[in-house]
């Protein structure tokens, strides 16, 4: 059994206090009626003698986060989902019985507080209380208020604490599902529909990423979890379901970083009968109303640099971007040994795999992606990194592109490749890929050939990663910030 430090003997010395005197030291229930900033909001306003005039009774509930006691009057702030509220409690008030509970409370103890609200002296609004009422003993300390958790590593850990002590990270917390709902409205409103697709699946596809493996024991066969939903809300497309979209974690088995944790959230959106263009329309619309929602304005500060999520992005075309940077042009008819050369002689590793796409795409990493600052869509990716876009006229390039913020990918989408023939074959390529060590590619999926011969109908589709866009809205500088409980590297 572990040792507890001197204040966690206190609080258990406090609880058995609470139990030895019939209250239940962990609370039942209570009902609230008000939040702390609803009250700030709606009588703020008033003075001091209009809301003694008023007499306004409310039930509020929180966390002790600071208790001065002199005698037979104490302050304390409580938190709530909204913020903190200063209750006022004498002895005169409550009486003295419960004013001997209220002197067993310690910082981080859950109460119940019926009061008047009311102004001090000095204009703060307050509640004072006619019942106190204890809910929940807290037996561990809250860390220092002005140290909070200091380790970084330690705040991801126990977000629980994390969301107590800084009111930056609750604020996050609370923004997340606002950039959620916002994105569902809007589509909703477009008439998509929201769907649910399977997470585990058979077949590795829908983008290029290692995967998580696991064991199905009762059909004793390996299964996936899914890396994209895409291939499954085409086969929705195929079904007539004209505009659909999900939601959802996606895992993919890679490093962590800034922007990367291995279980993320992406929306994929497929519309029927729409293009790239149409695409390009919809993810700057959605992301400037988004912004505009959360914040009441497209101007986002991210990472100390400011930007303007205004509709009208910037589009160029990923060739010309590489022709701006190295002054190499790859619409030009390179052969891929001369291309090979160029790769070799700006610092560039062609791996086996690699074919003359690859390289353009390279070039592009290497010399353009951070460089890309107002939101841009970059399109004409190369057929050997899209095996599911339709291709351009110039068949080595496709109809497909990637919005870039501030150096980073926030979204990727298609004119979608609805000619099964052509996919099939794409995905005859990348199992060679494979074969020549490319762990990323994609498997044969036969079932979504076989959906493609029952025609899908022309489609644009987008996906895009919610995490970062969370992270771009809110001016969180890690992916950590914005999911509650990122993964973690075991303590030992």
């Amino acid at each position: 059994m572990r040792e507890f430090s001197e204040q966690e003997i206190v609080r258990r010395e406090k609880l058995k206090f609470l139990t030895e005197n019939g209250i239940e030291p962990f609370g039942k229930k209570y009902d609230v009626n008000s939040f702390s900033e609803n009250i700030k909001k709606e009588y703020g306003q008033y003075t001091k003698e209009e809301l003694e005039s008023k007499r306004i009774i409310v039930n509020i509930a929180g966390r002790i986060m600071s208790n001065r006691r002199k005698g037979k009057v104490g302050f304390m702030h409580i938190l709530d989902k909204l913020g903190k509220i200063q209750i006022y409690i004498g002895i005169n008030d409550i009486g003295e019985e419960n004013y001997e509970i209220y002197k067993k409370s310690d910082i981080g103890d859950i109460v119940g507080i019926e009061g008047i609200i009311m102004k001090t002296n000095t204009g703060e609004l307050t509640i004072k209380a006619l019942k106190y009422n204890h809910l929940v003993k807290a037996l561990r300390p809250l860390p220092e208020k002005f140290h909070g958790l200091n380790d970084i590593e330690e705040r991801f850990r126990r977000r629980y604490v994390d969301l107590i002590m800084n009111d930056e990270a609750r604020k996050v917390a609370f923004a997340r599902p606002k950039i959620i709902r916002s994105i569902q409205k809007y589509l909703d409103n477009l008439g998509y529909v929201e769907v649910e697709t399977p997470v585990l699946g058979t077949i590795l596809g829908g983008a290029a990423a290692r995967p998580f493996i696991t064991h199905h024991n009762t059909l004793d066969i390996n299964m996936y979890l899914r890396i994209a939903t895409e291939l499954n809300l085409k086969r929705l497309l195929v079904g007539g379901m004209d505009a659909v979209y999900e939601i959802g974690r996606l895992f993919r088995n890679e490093g962590m970083d800034k922007n990367h944790n291995p279980e993320f959230t992406t929306i994929e959106v497929y519309k029927a009968f729409s293009d790239l263009e149409g695409m390009m329309d919809l993810t700057e619309n959605l992301i400037a109303n988004a912004a505009m929602e959360l914040n009441g304005t497209y101007e986002v500060t991210f990472r100390d640099q400011k930007v303007s999520l205004k509709p009208g992005f910037k589009r160029v075309h990923m060739v010309d971007l590489i022709k701006k940077e190295t002054g190499i042009n790859f619409f030009d008819n390179i052969s891929f040994d001369d291309a090979k050369k160029l790769a070799t002689e700006h610092g560039i590793e062609v791996e086996n795999h690699f074919g003359y796409g690859h390289i353009v795409n390279a070039f592009f990493e290497k010399y353009c992606e951070e460089k890309i600052i107002e939101p841009t869509f970059v399109y004409g990716h190369p057929v050997e990194i899209s095996p599911l876009a339709k291709k351009s006229e110039d068949e080595r390039f496709t109809e497909r592109f990637e919005l870039f913020i501030l150096g980073s990918e926030y979204a990727n989408a298609f004119t979608e490749l609805n000619d099964p023939i052509d996919q099939y074959e794409r995905f005859e390529n990348q199992l060679k890929e494979k074969d020549l060590g490319n762990e990323e590619a994609n498997e044969m999926d036969l079932d979504f050939v076989e959906a493609l011969e029952y025609g899908m109908p022309p489609a644009g589709g987008m996906g895009m990663g919610i995490d970062r866009l969370v992270m771009l809205l809110t001016g969180s500088d890690t992916i950590r910030e914005v999911i509650l409980f990122p993964t973690m590297k075991p303590k030992n």
